[in-house]
């Protein structure tokens, strides 16, 4: 089995492969503070609870957008597993063109996510990621990506509203009746969800008026089911998107 680990700054997403096949997912809170040996004891322990024992993982990459995690979480996998992950990055094979001001300044899990809609589903492609920020990228015909917009995400919005006012409380995310709220929570939610959705459509035309095509729009992410299901536009969901992008970068850089 391979495990794929999505160190994102919300959660950390894990992913266990064999024969190219997701057998489970699993999310483990993103801390800074917490050590290798802690992190060792949350793999264990949240791998267990799907059977998976420590002589059934073969290998493991990693893709982070918290550098700090990097090394802990390394050194974490080494200390269980007994092997060395590899780490999305400058040097490593993905089979994706990156035509930006710096290419290793793009987010490794930008990076997956594009090099699954184009190996999975072919370009061009417009991916929406939805986590912690809601992310848009591009690949172009020739699978060359080409640039990305990032967007506060839905349960940062969501969190500024009741903690940015004074009547305003906190409430769980989900998609009210009507768009038209009749109290201070649905209220909430219609803004939240339906505005997302909103922004999403208009941002979809906006990409394919400077593509000059209209491009197959795929959507991944935790927060990506509350909110896709709500836009006009045609938008196939594939929620571990990061996951099997670790998964296809690990056996390029692994034949």
């Amino acid at each position: 089995m391979i495990l794929a680990i999505d160190i994102g700054n919300t959660n950390i997403t894990l992913g266990g492969f064999a024969d190219d096949r997701l057998d489970f997912v699993a999310r483990i809170s993103t801390d800074p503070k917490k050590t290798a040996d802690e992190y060792a004891s949350s793999l264990i322990q949240t791998l267990s609870l799907y059977s998976i024992s420590k002589d059934a993982v073969s290998g493991a990459i990693i893709s982070s957008v918290v550098p700090p995690l990097n090394s802990v979480m390394k050194k974490a996998v080494s200390f269980v597993y007994g092997i060395d992950p590899l780490i999305v990055g400058p040097g490593v094979k993905t089979g994706l063109n990156i035509h930006c001001d710096n290419p290793s300044s793009v987010g490794s899990d930008i990076i997956c996510a594009s090099v699954a809609a184009h190996s999975i589903y072919g370009s061009p492609a417009l991916i929406i990621d939805m986590g912690t920020a809601t992310k848009i990228m591009v690949v172009d015909k020739k699978g060359t990506f080409i640039g990305v917009s990032i967007i506060p995400g839905v349960l940062m919005g969501l969190k500024a509203l009741s903690e940015g006012t004074a009547q305003l409380p906190q409430v769980s995310l989900e998609a009210p009746e009507s768009v038209i709220g009749k109290n201070t929570a649905d209220c909430m939610r219609a803004g939240v969800v339906f505005g997302n959705a909103a922004m999403i459509d208009g941002m979809i035309d906006r990409f394919n008026e400077e593509m000059g095509v209209n491009l197959p729009v795929y959507a991944t992410g935790g927060l990506a089911s509350t909110v896709i299901s709500y836009c006009k536009h045609s938008i196939t969901l594939d929620e571990h998107m990061v996951l099997k992008g670790l998964n296809i970068i690990y056996k390029k850089n692994n034949q």
